[in-house]
């Protein structure tokens, strides 16, 4: 015990040093991670976004992050699988904490993300958003784009969320139609996996539906992922209710007939050579899960997405 220490999320002297708490105890930042608003020398922050006032269904989503936080404390910082690394060796991660919102005045929400976003981005940072409901990613996008331009959205989903809105509405349902109309994602490059419901407009989105990701393997759906988007900048973005319920239960929009946990997380492994500029995990609804078994299916997604960064990064440093 002479080398163990608590509290590594508020004791940590160093961004990148492992923790060592118990997973039954400790402060919970996702997977330990300093608490700070520094972003100095940082090159990924964790950031919680706990907004679920647009959701269509069954609320509860501004737990999600807390939810995530407490799944990843069984993330102990032995070498990541399937990475075979300590992700915070040579990657200085943060987590930010959560984004300040006004729950009595919503008409601010999207511009407090956005701003806050912005702050994070230009600092060099790659931002991991956890939500939330989908709706966040709306501002999260237009932050992005302001620095990289019109990115192709990689969008796990049971739904196309291309629902038509009005101007200044608040809606999960349709931040992928506006992301459109407002060029923030280029929809010729952009693909939606997993999706089991109609919506009257695709955007001209590639779609693989949920029999055809049944069908397939992991590998065909990440060639066909990794031929569609290239090169382009990409922007990943993961409603848990892409999985199947009885993978994930807790959500707001739970949709039958989707794929495993394990099928997923073997797709974005082998997603390492999109140029992905950022990513989310959302619709994380901890009221109707079960043993937890969401939060650790979405505290996995959201490792598996630090560990693609953290291999790029180590690429790019030599």
């Amino acid at each position: 015990m002479a080398n163990k220490t608590i509290d590594h999320a508020i004791t940590a002297t160093s961004l990148k040093s492992a923790a060592s708490d118990p997973t039954h105890a400790g402060v919970l930042s996702f997977m330990r991670r300093r608490y700070t608003k520094s972003l100095k020398g940082v090159d990924a922050v964790v950031w919680g976004i706990p907004f679920d006032a647009a959701t269509s269904n069954r609320p509860g989503a501004r737990f999600g992050p807390q939810a995530i936080r407490g799944a990843s404390a069984i993330f102990d910082n032995d070498p990541q699988y399937p990475f075979e690394r300590d992700l915070f060796a040579d990657m200085a991660t943060i987590d930010y904490g959560d984004c300040l919102l006004d729950y009595g005045d919503h008409s601010k929400t999207p511009a407090t993300i956005e701003r806050e976003a912005e702050k994070i981005l230009t600092s060099g940072a790659f931002l991991l958003t956890l939500g939330g409901d989908h709706f966040v990613t709306l501002p999260l996008l237009r932050a992005h784009a302001a620095i990289h331009g019109p990115l192709s959205l990689v969008h796990f989903d049971a739904h196309q969320d291309t629902w038509a809105d009005e101007k200044g509405r608040i809606d999960h349902g349709s931040f992928v139609g506006r992301a459109a109309r407002e060029g923030l994602i280029d929809t010729a490059s952009s693909i939606q996996l997993g999706v089991r419901t109609h919506a009257p407009d695709d955007c001209g989105i590639r779609i693989l539906y949920g029999y055809d990701v049944e069908e397939m393997s992991a590998g065909e759906i990440a060639d066909v992922i990794l031929r569609h988007v290239a090169d382009r900048p990409a922007y990943l973005t993961f409603d848990i209710d892409c999985l199947d319920p009885a993978y994930a239960p807790g959500t707001g929009t739970p949709v039958s007939g989707g794929p495993s946990s394990a099928k997923i997380l073997s797709v974005i492994r082998k997603l390492g050579a999109l140029a992905i500029k950022g990513a989310d995990v959302v619709e994380v609804a901890p009221a109707y899960d079960h043993a937890d078994i969401t939060a650790i299916a979405a505290s996995t997604i959201a490792m598996y997405m630090l560990g693609l960064h953290a291999e790029q990064l180590a690429e790019r440093r030599g």
